[in-house]
């Protein structure tokens, strides 16, 4: 393989346990290589698993892996891509009650509402502030962030990864 131009992780907040080795299948096509995940339970929904999944591929790899994981019911999942040299990074959140949601993000994870979506959003809005809020909460994918939430907080048997090199 060349070298990996993009980085990012896979999050799988939750996945029935006979979803997991679909899931590895899946993940490991987009990414061109077997992978093996270190599964732990879900204390937020009993019965289900968790993993996270550092990789490194092709720009758009994110996109992928996003893809290949897109409308799997019960499956709870959220992939980032760092912003690069050149290009912007991105984040998907997918929940089986809302589907999929995609940002484009800035070097330091930020989400980036770009201009197009915050004026649609003013002309929607008038001058009503509470249907601006609505609106900008849409584009920042708050709905999703607010479902995974929970999810995102590992259980106290879940590891700690302390990250040195940053940038």
């Amino acid at each position: 393989m060349a070298t990996a131009n993009a980085r990012g992780v896979l999050y799988v907040h939750s996945a029935p346990r006979a979803l997991c080795p679909h899931v590895e299948w899946a993940a490991g096509r987009a990414l061109e290589r077997a992978v093996n995940f270190q599964w732990m339970p879900q204390p937020v929904l009993p019965g289900t698993l968790r993993t996270e999944y550092y990789w490194e591929g092709e720009r758009g790899t994110g996109a992928k892996l996003a893809s290949a994981l897109r409308g799997w019911e019960h499956l709870r999942y959220e992939v980032t891509e760092d912003a690069g040299f050149g290009s912007d990074g991105g984040r998907w959140l997918h929940t089986p009650d809302l589907g999929i949601f995609y940002a484009q993000t800035d070097t330091v994870g930020n989400i980036v509402i770009p201009e197009d979506r915050v004026r649609y959003a003013m002309e929607i809005a008038g001058s009503n502030a509470l249907e601006l809020h609505r609106e900008l909460r849409l584009a920042l994918g708050q709905a999703w962030d607010d479902e995974l939430e929970a999810f995102r907080h590992a259980g106290e048997a879940n590891p700690v990864i302390w990250l040195h090199k940053v940038g």
